[in-house]
């Protein structure tokens, strides 16, 4: 007994240990990615202006669907570890080689930068949850993976101040914010190589591996309830780029010097990441334990809807600033949990295959077709719309969100186990 005692304190603290590791690694990446996201936007915003944002948020989707394939057969081929330590090392270099060119290479160099941090992004936060995913069973992954996500959240809070205080307290520019982030990635490598060696790494057999991802589209046609799920997160991907397109528009009215803009971004992104962890920890226990998961499905659209409304009417800074919050502060903690927890009635593999395809291909095809409705309204017919008033495409979306929610709610009920307000 006392030896099987011992055995089971060892393996728990094994657990702790990687997932104390797991959240400072998740932590790092964060960190480093809120170095230049602010940076890449207000350097576009800098050589191009708001105007031009769709049509590299379009170009960046088409990229990325193509990145993420060549990605995908780099990790059939070599093991996940091994293209993580590549991934960063690329990715140190590209940003030294950014760092020169946006000396002198103008807005083809802020193109170029921002399709890269679009794609860095997503690939280093899709190779860690890859390879968390497989070195964790599912029970220990149900028991940590919280904590874990928790260090993004505040890897996106230290981020933000981080950036804000470079610029704002030493002799460093915009641009030099990616000299910063090289060193926090050559941090994220070397931890990476720490748990190689410590054996942190060593992956469990799964059968997960051997789901052709290239069936998504037949999972998901074949059941309502996934359709239904799909079309719900499929809106929220359609109003992200109008709301990101108002708040972008919204800073370059309010800064036109480079740096004070870069600092004004990154406080607010340090300031959105906070929303983000208070919701996360404080109201959607709350709303999942008293009134369901559809509530805090609904949270998201009411809630924009709402600001976007408020907007139109105040079209201030500090008004687009609050619906940006309530996009992505709600999306990041709230509704990411509650949709998580939508797919536990469907079948694993079936869940696997939609999510692929969700996940890899839909959200990039709808922030398209949302980025070809502002370049729409305000470009290319003969009438063009005021930026606030794009805010009434975000509460058409957000009516046809809460509608769709109400039918995923009849179909939930049939599928899930316990009912909806547990």
């Amino acid at each position: 007994m006392i030896t099987a005692n011992a055995s089971a304190n060892k393996t728990s603290d094994a657990l702790r240990r990687r997932a104390a590791i797991l959240f400072v690694n998740f932590l790092l990446i964060i960190l480093a990615y809120y170095q230049v996201k602010s940076a890449s936007r207000s350097l576009l915003i800098e050589h191009w202006g708001a105007e031009g944002f769709p049509y590299v948020w379009i170009a960046s989707a088409v990229i990325l669907v193509i990145f993420i394939g060549l990605y995908h057969h780099l990790v059939e081929r070599y093991t996940r570890l091994r293209v993580v330590l590549g991934s960063c090392f690329l990715f140190v270099a590209l940003l030294i080689v950014f760092r020169v060119l946006l000396e002198s290479a103008g807005t083809v160099a802020a193109v170029s930068f921002y399709i890269f941090v679009d794609i860095f992004s997503v690939i280093l936060v899709e190779q860690f949850w890859s390879l968390a995913n497989t070195i964790t069973a599912a029970g220990d992954g149900r028991r940590s993976y919280w904590f874990i996500g928790t260090g993004g959240l505040v890897g996106g809070v230290m981020g933000g101040i981080l950036a804000a205080g470079l610029l704002r307290y030493t002799p460093m520019t915009t641009a030099d914010l990616l000299l910063s982030c090289a060193a926090l990635l050559l941090i994220v490598f070397s931890l990476n190589v720490i748990m190689g060696r410590m054996g942190l790494y060593r992956e469990l057999q799964s059968d997960a591996g051997a789901v052709p991802v290239e069936n998504g589209w037949q999972a998901l046609v074949r059941s309502r309830y996934l359709i239904l799920i799909a079309a719900a997160l499929l809106c929220a991907q359609l109003a992200q780029p109008v709301v990101e397109y108002q708040f972008i528009k919204s800073v370059e009215d309010a800064f036109q010097e480079l740096d004070r803009r870069t600092v004004f971004i990154s406080t607010f992104f340090g300031a959105l990441g906070i929303v983000s962890i208070g919701v996360n920890l404080v109201m959607t226990p709350l709303i999942h334990r008293y009134l369901g998961i559809m509530a805090g499905l609904l949270t998201q659209p009411l809630v924009l809807a709402v600001s976007s409304l408020s907007f139109i009417a105040v079209p201030t800074l500090m008004m687009a600033s609050m619906v940006k919050i309530s996009d992505r502060g709600l999306s990041y903690s709230i509704n990411r949990a509650s949709k998580e927890l939508l797919y536990i009635p469907v079948d694993p593999v079936r869940t696997y295959q939609a999510k692929a395809w969700i996940d890899m291909l839909g959200y990039r095809v709808f922030k398209v077709l949302g980025s070809m409705l502002i370049l729409l309204f305000t470009q290319w017919l003969p009438f063009s719309l005021e930026v606030s008033a794009l805010g009434w495409i975000t509460v058409t979306i957000c009516v046809s969100w809460v509608v769709i929610i109400g039918l995923l709610a009849r179909e939930y009920r049939v599928a899930a186990p316990v009912p909806v307000a547990a």
